[in-house]
Formats: structure tokens, C-alpha cells, sequence
């Protein structure tokens, strides 16, 4: 008994022990094999029990990757196999190569590029000393800016005249249309008047932005400037009235458009025959009737010039100076942006307002705002990052420097494009135009080909898809939304791009610098200009697509010099008046309320002679009696060009093109469509009517 009770023993006390817990690599044991159910309930525990146990034997990126395909395979598995291996491997190639590579700027010729660096490092070793330097070189440029443009500011007083108006490019004596009022009363006088000027440099290029009527011709992208010197070289020039006055004095030789300067302009009254001509750079348009004020120049001495080009010298070799030896960006950012910023402001592309002092006034306003996005630039959207850890101080200098005064003086650098503004409208009516904008387009294809290339190698593309995609979606809404226009202004274009050179390249470096600087002359020359506009303030002077008079057969009695006018009946009963320009000046303004006010007589009763004075019945009246003259009839011996316009109140609508009435009293009728829309007074093209 005692012998078998310890031979049972030990089987009774294994068969009553408890199941030893199976690891969970045990499964696959071949020493057990589980039921169904057991295998069911072990493979349930295994995926979603043991993933918190499991994570610390898998590395973080594998860890994600599994987890990711996982989800993503359970949530698109509505999609198509095709679909989804297609999506998988354009996520992959965004996702860029399995090592990526941060891209950095070797030096070429370290030696010469580090050469400055070095200097500093020699004879300026410690943090204090630089900040000093650094404190002392910015008050430096200050003053050295500020004496140059205050020399280039000074003018003696001119003999008689006293010291020159500043005047902008586009003042004018007469404005458009019937701005002047009926039979330009509202800018009398006509002669016996003058002043000093003073005018900015590049007025050259100062341009109509939509037609204006000249007779039967429009101009169009070109300075206004009807007349100038006659066919014999010793004849003085005669400008009509309305033309630009800077661009005038360009055109006789009386200021240089590359440095400005100033003289006297006198009116002299009325005047006929302008003859067109090509002198320094400007090309003039004729005109072959009168009109009741011309001006002349009169050639002083003046030691005045524009001090852009000095006071640019100054800005550029200061911001070369501290890029060749500074690595620390921010120092090299934000003063290059500030001295960037007031040249452009009060030198190179001034506001038109006139003076020093008003510009200053207007550029002090933007700057602060300006400085906010300088900080965003820099430290939320690419400039550190690409600026940062750099030590190829001359390829700094050439790139990234070189390209941002390139971007900043778009005035002179960008000027050759045809593009004045980025609107439908402009596409459509600019020569050259949409050629223009098609390179631009393709330029840019292969520039964002390249960088997108670039940011996948640092494997950062799926960020700015994103971003980007964000971009496309808002310019897409924008466009939509109803009676608003998308205008992309320069600082607009610069905060679409600059995101794209986030990167330290040579390519970026360079295309970084040319979009801060549009994004400078942008903000600097026109402000915060919003980019969503209604179509009147993107009007400016075009046509409104407006009704149009229509003119019945006008009557002609060639014995008494005479022609009647009449007129349908007018399509909309707010219509209440009709305006009419003879010779681009308003000699009738009738409203129907008048029952009188349902013709135009117009008779010719005096003729003009060579020098502008009027001759009646052979007998010479001076200028001042011509005017009253021209106020109830025209002048024989010219031709004469008729232009007609609904008008609602005191406000005016489109005119029609010019009708002729030639000097042999023929009636040459007028094209179909509208010539020029009424002034809307100071416009943002800085245009001035002088009261003089």
C-alpha cells in the first residue's frame, strides 16, 4: 500500500495542475495544437491585445507605416485595386527616396568666399563689438541715404519765376473730355499764364493706360503728347493743351529723362496744325485742327536732377557690404529689406504724389505692415531656412542680393513686358500681350518643375502639394464670387511664390530674391492694394459699355458754313442729357427738358491763322477773342471732329467715336463703338489738372 500510494501520487497531482499560460509565440509550438476556437480566440487576442507589448520591438517609422496601411487600406476599399496601386505609387514617389537629403550651398572657391568672414573673425572676435559695428553701419546708411536725397532735393530759384513746382508725370493743364467744363471754362486761362517744374526722372515712360481721343485717333500705351516742333528746325515746339506736360518737356529737349529736371512752361492760347514727331525717345501724334490751349517751354537755367541713381548707388553698396560680411541672416534680411523698402519709396519708384515730403508721409504709412510681413517672410515661410548656415557670402551677394534690387526696380528691369496690369481687360487690349503672358507662363512651368524636383529630394513635397492645392482652391473661389474681380498685384504673385523657395539652392537663392523684391515695389509704389475688386474700381478711365447715341443724317448748308445735328431718341428714360465734343472739347451740354435741346448747330464763322489768332471778316482778333469765337462756332479751313455721349445728371456716358466734318464740308461719319469714358478725377495714376 505505502508503495502504491507513492506511485499514484504524482500522476494525480499533474493531473490536477493548472494550464500553463502559452506564450504568444507558442502557437506555432508543434508540441500542441489548438482548437478551432482556441485558435480563433488566439488570434483575436494577438491583434488587439499585444500591439501595446509589441511596440517597443518595431522602430517608430515602421511602427507608423503599419498602422497607416492598415487604416487606409479599410478605408479605401471601396476603391478600385487599379486606383488604389496607382494612388500608392504617387504617394510614394511624393514621399520622395528613402534617405532624404537637406540640401546646403558648398562654397565655390571657399578661399575667396570666406575671405571676408574670416577678416571679421580676425580684428572683431567678440559678440559686443559686432553688434556695435552693426548699430553704427545702419545709423550710417541712414544719414548717407538721407544727405544724397536731400542734395539731389535742392534748387536754386529761377530768375522771375521763383523756385519749381514738383510735378508728377502725368500733370496736365487741360483733363479729358468735358472735365474741363463747357468750352473749357473750368480751365481758363487759356494763355498769358506759366510756372516753374520740376519732374522726376523716367516720365518716358509714363503711359495712357486705355484710348483717348485724339481727333479720330486713339492713343493708347504711349505717353500723350500731341505736337511739338514743326518741319523747320528753328521752329519752337507747340504742345496741345492736354498733353503731359513732363513728357512734353522730354520730347523738346528741355529736361533728360534719365535724371529729370526743370524749366518754365507757358500757355500761350490757341493753336492749330500739331505736327507729330520723334525726339529723345518719345514719339509725339498729330493733330490737324485747333484746339484753345497750347503751351511752350522756355529753357532756363536749372541745376536741379532727380537723385535716384545716386541715392541707389548708396543702397546697393551698402546691402553688398554687409552680405559680404555677415553670416548671420536675420541682420543681413531685415536691413536689406528696410533700405530696399525707402529706395524704392522715395526714390526709385515714388508714389505720384509730388513732393519729398508727401511721399514720405505715404511710405512711413505702409512701412510698418510691411515689416510685419518681413518677419512672417522670414521666419514662418522660407527666408531663414534658406539664408541660414550660409557661407558663400558672393554667391549671396549675386543671387539672392542681385536678384531682390532686380525684383524691387521692376519699373526699369521688368518694364520691356508688355503687361501693365494682369487683367482680362488689359490681356485684351495690350499689343503683345497675351504673347507675353503665355512665356511668362512657361517660364514658371519650368521653374516650379525644378523645385518641385528639388523638395522632394528633401522629401518635404507632400507639405507643399498641400499647401499649395490650398492656394488653388482659394484663387478658385475667388474667381467665382460674383460681381468681384481677382487682380493678382506684384506683392500678390510674391506671397503665391515665395512658399517654392523654401529652399537653400543657387536657383532658389535667386528666385527667393526677385519675389521679395516685387513684393517691395509693389508695397512700397501702390500699398495694400486688395486683390478682390468690383469692376468700377478696376474701370479706371475704359469704357463703360454704355449706350450710344445714334445720329440721324445731319443737315449741311454749305453757303452758310453750317451743320445740324439730331438724334434718336434715347434707349433708357434715366438717359436725360446728351454731351458734345468738338475737337475733344465740349461745346454743347443739353438736357430734354428744354424742348430746345433736340439739335446742334454748329457754324463756321471765322478762320484761324498760322500763329493761333483768329481771323473774322479778314480782320486779326487776339487769342482772348478767339476763345469766345470757338465757344459758338468753329473755324474754316479745317477739319472738325464731332463726338456725342448720353448723360444722367452730371455724369456722363460712353461717347462715340469721332465723326469728321472736313474742311470742304463733307461728312465723314463716325465709326461704330465708344472712344472714351468721362475722367473720374485723381485716379491711382497720380494724374494732376493744373489751375494755373
Amino acid at each position: 500500500m505505502p508503495r502504491s500510494s507513492k506511485a499514484t501520487a504524482p500522476r494525480e497531482e499533474i493531473r490536477v495542475l493548472e494550464p500553463i499560460p502559452i506564450p504568444d509565440n507558442s502557437s506555432s509550438s508543434p508540441l500542441t495544437r489548438p482548437t478551432n476556437a482556441e485558435a480563433e480566440s488566439f488570434r483575436t487576442t494577438t491583434a488587439d491585445d499585444t500591439d501595446d507589448t509589441n511596440d517597443h520591438r518595431l522602430p517608430r517609422y515602421a511602427q507608423a507605416q503599419d498602422v497607416s496601411n492598415s487604416s487606409s487600406t479599410t478605408q479605401w476599399r471601396w476603391v478600385p485595386q487599379p486606383v488604389r496601386n496607382t494612388g500608392n505609387k504617387i504617394d510614394a514617389w511624393v514621399r520622395g527616396p528613402p534617405e532624404p537629403k537637406d540640401w546646403k550651398i558648398t562654397p565655390l572657391l571657399p578661399a575667396v568666399q570666406h575671405a571676408p568672414i574670416k577678416l571679421l573673425d580676425r580684428f572683431l572676435p567678440r559678440h559686443k563689438h559686432r553688434v556695435w559695428l552693426y548699430t553704427a553701419f545702419c545709423a550710417a546708411w541712414v544719414l548717407t541715404f538721407s544727405l544724397v536725397l536731400w542734395s539731389g532735393q535742392q534748387v536754386a530759384e529761377i530768375p522771375f519765376w521763383g523756385e519749381p513746382q514738383d510735378i508728377s508725370c502725368g500733370t496736365i493743364y487741360w483733363s479729358r473730355n468735358n472735365a474741363c467744363g463747357l468750352d473749357g471754362m473750368d480751365c481758363r486761362p487759356f494763355n498769358s499764364s506759366g510756372f516753374p517744374f520740376r519732374c522726376p526722372a523716367n516720365c518716358a515712360s509714363y503711359q495712357t493706360l486705355n484710348p483717348r481721343a485724339v481727333g479720330t485717333q486713339e492713343v493708347n500705351y504711349a505717353p500723350f503728347i500731341v505736337g511739338g516742333p514743326g518741319p523747320q528746325t528753328d521752329n519752337i515746339p507747340v504742345y496741345r493743351g492736354d498733353s503731359y506736360i513732363c513728357g512734353a518737356a522730354i520730347h523738346a529737349g528741355i529736361i533728360n529723362n534719365a535724371q529729370g529736371g526743370c524749366g518754365v512752361v507757358s500757355k500761350i492760347g490757341a493753336g492749330s496744325n500739331f505736327p507729330a514727331s520723334t525726339a529723345n525717345g518719345i514719339s509725339s501724334f498729330a493733330f490737324d485742327s485747333y484746339f484753345p490751349m497750347t503751351y511752350v517751354f522756355t529753357q532756363v537755367e536749372c541745376s536741379s536732377y532727380d537723385p535716384r541713381w545716386s541715392v541707389l548707388a548708396v543702397s546697393v553698396v551698402f546691402t553688398a557690404v554687409l552680405g559680404l560680411f555677415t553670416t548671420s541672416s536675420s541682420a543681413f534680411f531685415f536691413f536689406t529689406f528696410v533700405v530696399a523698402f525707402w529706395q524704392v519709396g522715395l526714390a526709385s519708384d515714388p508714389p505720384s504724389t509730388g513732393s519729398t515730403l508727401s511721399n514720405f508721409t505715404d511710405i512711413l504709412g505702409k512701412f510698418l505692415p510691411s515689416m510685419f510681413m518681413a518677419w512672417v517672410f522670414y521666419d514662418k515661410i522660407c527666408v531663414r531656412r534658406t539664408l541660414s548656415g550660409l557661407t558663400a557670402q558672393v554667391e549671396k551677394i549675386i543671387l539672392w542680393l542681385g536678384g531682390l534690387w532686380v525684383g524691387a526696380l521692376t519699373n526699369y528691369t521688368f518694364d520691356f513686358i508688355p503687361i501693365n496690369r494682369l487683367t482680362g481687360h488689359d490681356l485684351e487690349q495690350q499689343p503683345g500681350a497675351k504673347a507675353a503672358l503665355a512665356i511668362i507662363v512657361i517660364v514658371l512651368f519650368c521653374i516650379i518643375v525644378s523645385q518641385i524636383w528639388f523638395f522632394r529630394q528633401e522629401g518635404r513635397l507632400g507639405n507643399f502639394l498641400r499647401l499649395y492645392g490650398l492656394f488653388i482652391l482659394t484663387i478658385v473661389v475667388c474667381l467665382v464670387l460674383p460681381d468681384l474681380n481677382l487682380r493678382i498685384h506684384h506683392y500678390i504673385l510674391a506671397l503665391l511664390l515665395l512658399p517654392g523657395t523654401n529652399l537653400q539652392t543657387r536657383p532658389s537663392l535667386l528666385y527667393q530674391g526677385i519675389l521679395l523684391g516685387l513684393f517691395i515695389n509693389g508695397i512700397a509704389r501702390w500699398g495694400f492694394d486688395p486683390f478682390l475688386q468690383t469692376s468700377y474700381s478696376l474701370q479706371g478711365d475704359a469704357q463703360l459699355g454704355s449706350a450710344l447715341p445714334v445720329l440721324l443724317t445731319p443737315k449741311i448748308n454749305a453757303s452758310l458754313a453750317r451743320i445740324e445735328f439730331s438724334w434718336a431718341a434715347p434707349p433708357d428714360p434715366s438717359i436725360d442729357g446728351i454731351s458734345i465734343l468738338v475737337n475733344d472739347v465740349e461745346r454743347f451740354r443739353g438736357y430734354f427738358d428744354d424742348p430746345a435741346n433736340t439739335k446742334f448747330v454748329w457754324t463756321r464763322d471765322a478762320a484761324m491763322a498760322g500763329n493761333g489768332s483768329v481771323l473774322v471778316n479778314n480782320s486779326r482778333r487776339s487769342d482772348n477773342v478767339s476763345s469766345t469765337v470757338a465757344s459758338t462756332g468753329g473755324h474754316t479751313g479745317f477739319n472738325e471732329y464731332f463726338r456725342f455721349g448720353w448723360m444722367q445728371g452730371t455724369s456722363e456716358y460712353d461717347y462715340t467715336r469721332a465723326g469728321t466734318w472736313d474742311a470742304d464740308m463733307n461728312w465723314i461719319p463716325m465709326e461704330s463703338g465708344p472712344s472714351k469714358i468721362k475722367p473720374r478725377g485723381l485716379g491711382p495714376d497720380g494724374t494732376r489738372i493744373l489751375r494755373k
